[in-house]
């Protein structure tokens, strides 16, 4: 018997094995997504649009096709705010307590073919943001800065406010599966939009599992004479100041003249 033929087929068996389990597996499922547009253009008249996003899914040979979800979240520029309480002081309604929420998104949409709770357990759903509610919220309390629960009543207000002026939107039915493969969904984007980045990810999900993610993104912008003031505003902040307080001064001189009793 050939000893070092057969320590040398032995040798190669073994490193081939290993490479095969040291290689990265394949991932079963691919997202492929295309927005109608990356850039969305506001002016003076500007009262609203609608972003069209396409996806697809590329299966594994192996893959049973329609057992999946989608969800599509679009996150806005990060702002902060203020949510106050009120409360009846003798016989006034007044400001009693507030909490301002951190760098929060200023516009969240979610938009799923199913409402989320029937893509889930409760902790899945949570550690993967899937929902409006299991969104991560920021507050300033005291010195420390962290989510609270979901029945704290200052996180409730702040959605219930976001909710009521459209910048909060949740759609268990915006996302249409065309074919078992090809889904879009429709983006409103608001007449208040603010400008800046717009994260656009979706995820794609089956059996309580992330099989795969994309991201992409879109710029809101003012164009036109809005946009030349704005940047001036942001050049020459000072003759900036002082201009719009001449302007306030003359108008009011020209109202008080206008409407001035004899």
């Amino acid at each position: 018997m050939n000893r070092p033929a057969t320590k040398a087929a032995f040798t190669a068996l073994l490193v081939t094995g290993l490479l095969s389990f040291a290689a990265p597996p394949v991932a079963a499922q691919k997202l492929v997504t295309s927005i109608s547009t990356h850039r969305v253009l506001i002016n003076s008249s500007f009262t609203g649009a609608e972003l069209v996003l396409f996806g697809t899914i590329e299966d594994a040979p192996n893959a049973q096709i329609g057992k999946y979800d989608i969800v599509i979240t679009v996150r806005g520029p990060a702002r902060s705010y203020i949510t106050r309480e009120k409360a009846r002081i003798l016989g006034l309604w007044v400001n009693a307590a507030s909490r301002e929420f951190t760098r929060v998104p200023s516009y969240l949409a979610v938009l799923t073919n199913r409402p989320p709770v029937e893509m889930g357990p409760p902790d899945f759903l949570h550690k993967n943001r899937i929902g409006l509610s299991n969104h991560i919220f920021a507050q300033q309390i005291g010195s420390d800065i962290a989510d609270v629960t979901h029945d704290d009543p200052f996180r409730n207000a702040f959605l219930r406010v976001k909710a009521d002026e459209g910048a909060y939107i949740t759609n268990p039915t915006g996302v249409t599966f065309i074919t078992p493969r090809l889904f879009r969904a429709s983006v409103p984007i608001l007449g208040t939009a603010l400008t800046g980045n717009y994260e656009v990810e979706t995820l794609l999900l089956a059996n309580s599992a992330v099989l795969a993610k994309q991201q992409t993104a879109f710029e809101v912008v003012k164009t036109g004479f809005e946009a030349f003031i704005a940047m001036e505003s942001r050049r020459h902040s000072l003759y900036y100041g002082f201009a719009v307080a001449l302007l306030a001064i003359v108008a009011g001189i020209i109202a008080n003249l206008l409407f001035r009793r004899e």
